[in-house]
């Protein structure tokens, strides 16, 4: 506006000037006709400037907003852990029949070996936040898949219960790390405009993990399978060597010309990086006093609603029974009499598409609203399960009751997955290190809690185990309802601004 105004003014001024020189003596119409060429070139070369300012603005906010092929490879390299993670996290249903056949375990001896995956989680879930900011984002992830390939290979090999349980601890002590510093990397290292969908993508490997080993589960041995599991930390070892460490914690830990280096991959060589070096490296300061906090810091006011929120999702995710449903979906079927084969095998074909319905959602809707939706469908499915599971128990509708129940549980998992399966990953916990540790040894911890005590519970009522999980559900739709704020859009720098403010203003923003 500037611009425009002065340019008009001696616009206006040249043209009184050339009027003049038209009625006034020969001298003074030079005079004024030099004055009015001056003039002309004045406004031409002020008009140039602002073309070249808009410009330049035009092309820092164009290279703020790019894809590169770094940041594809970077990503598609971190969530390789996640395919581990979602191989562990089905496992159990597909290896259960075939494991306690072969090695003549007892279900509380299947049970404990299920479990022990989250157990060792909740201790890598531990240390992973201090583990990230003392080893790095690449360097974590580095020792979860050593964790993890020796986990795989004791299970592939194992000749008796020991080794089961020792190679289910360790590899589970890597998905601990795995699950924190995955999708931590993958939003610091994108650009915000696709942030949600690049860390969805998190939950897309996990599913991809997920329906291999349902698909392959009725064909493939359990020993085979965990070779297959360890595969991927294989190639994510190796593929970490050719991959930029993250830009925000060499903002910290490295110098200047290193956090350079890092975005200029990530955006391009030809891409204006100031601009977010700067954001990220003001950022960092701000918070540098946080990550030397202890826990006891995190009960300051201007925390605690974040820590409330993050705790809260993750307890939403394993209390409402998917963690359950996930490891044990083919004695599920079973129980209600559906076929162990076509049910499995049609859930390794659905879970991977139902995954990019909530690729696609986040970054159009919201993560609020996914979040929404995903405990409300949770909730209702849960309870039309139990309902199958009392009718069935009545003797009533028996012809019906499996079809209902398989198709129940299908829809369950496509609700779990659009929004409370990835979604509260999202959220950015590192305004405290040792905020994000708890957060995720709270999923774990929980998580271990229900993975042991599911089969018990399912003895003791299997539409009692669902009602439940249905309640919880309903409880996680009013504690999303009036605590969740919406992150849409914003980068994690403005995220980490905003959760520090009261929850009020929040709600207000």
């Amino acid at each position: 506006n500037t611009f425009s105004l002065s340019s008009f003014s001696r616009y206006s001024l040249s043209n009184s000037f050339l009027l003049l020189s038209l009625t006034g003596s020969p001298g003074r119409n030079c005079v004024l006709l030099v004055l009015h060429v001056l003039t002309m070139v004045a406004v031409k070369e002020e008009k140039n400037l602002e073309e070249g300012l808009l410009k330049l603005k035009n092309q820092n906010e164009a290279s703020g907003c790019r894809i590169t092929a770094c940041v594809i490879l970077s990503t598609f390299v971190a969530i390789c852990g996640s395919f581990s993670f979602g191989v562990s996290v089905g496992y159990t249903s597909g290896a259960e029949v075939g494991m306690m056949k072969d090695m003549g375990l007892s279900i509380a001896e299947f049970s404990a070996f299920g479990s022990f995956s989250t157990l060792g989680a909740t201790f890598g879930a531990l240390f992973s936040g201090k583990m990230a900011i003392m080893l790095g984002r690449k360097g974590t992830m580095w020792v979860s898949d050593i964790l993890c390939i020796t986990g795989w290979l004791c299970i592939a090999f194992a000749k008796d219960v020991l080794w089961l349980n020792i190679g289910r601890f360790s590899s589970g002590i890597g998905l601990g790390l795995i699950s924190y510093v995955v999708p931590v990397y993958v939003a610091e290292i994108t650009p915000k405009h696709v942030r949600g969908t690049f860390t969805f993508s998190n939950q897309l490997l996990q599913n991809c993990g997920l329906a291999m080993v349902y698909f392959c589960g009725n064909f493939i041995n359990w020993r085979m399978m965990a070779l297959l599991g360890a595969l991927p930390c294989f190639i994510q070892g190796i593929g970490l060597f050719f991959v930029p460490e993250s830009p925000r914690w060499l903002a910290k830990a490295g110098t200047d010309k290193e956090l350079e280096n890092s975005l200029l991959r990530l955006r391009g060589r030809d891409a204006d990086i100031s601009s977010e070096a700067s954001e990220i490296q003001v950022m960092t300061k701000m918070l540098e006093s946080d990550s030397k906090s202890s826990f006891s810091d995190l009960l300051q006011r201007k925390y605690r609603h974040t820590l409330v929120v993050g705790i809260g999702l993750m307890l939403i995710q394993q209390f409402s029974g998917s963690t359950a449903v996930l490891c044990y979906a083919n004695t599920i079927f079973r129980k209600a009499g559906f076929s162990v084969a076509i049910g499995s095998t049609l859930l390794g074909i659905f879970v991977v598409p139902k995954a990019m319905i909530g690729l696609i959602l986040v970054d159009k809707w919201g993560r609020r609203p996914l979040l929404l939706t995903s405990a409300s469908g949770m909730c209702l499915f849960c309870m039309f399960i139990g309902l199958a599971f009392t009718l069935q128990k009545m003797q009533l509708l028996l012809e019906l009751t499996p079809v209902f129940t398989f198709i129940c549980v299908t829809l369950y998992i496509a609700s779990y997955a659009i929004g409370v399966g990835g979604l509260p990953w999202v959220f950015p916990m590192n305004i405290k290190v040792t905020a994000g540790s708890i957060v995720t040894l709270a999923s774990w911890s929980s998580s271990s809690i229900v993975t042991y005590a599911f089969n018990f519970l399912f003895e003791w009522s299997t539409q009692g185990t669902f009602y439940i999980f249905g309640a919880v559900g309903g409880a996680a739709l009013v504690f999303i309802w009036f605590l969740v704020p919406e992150t849409k859009g914003l980068s994690l720098e403005e995220i980490q601004l905003s959760l520090i403010r009261e929850p009020d203003e929040i709600n207000h923003t």
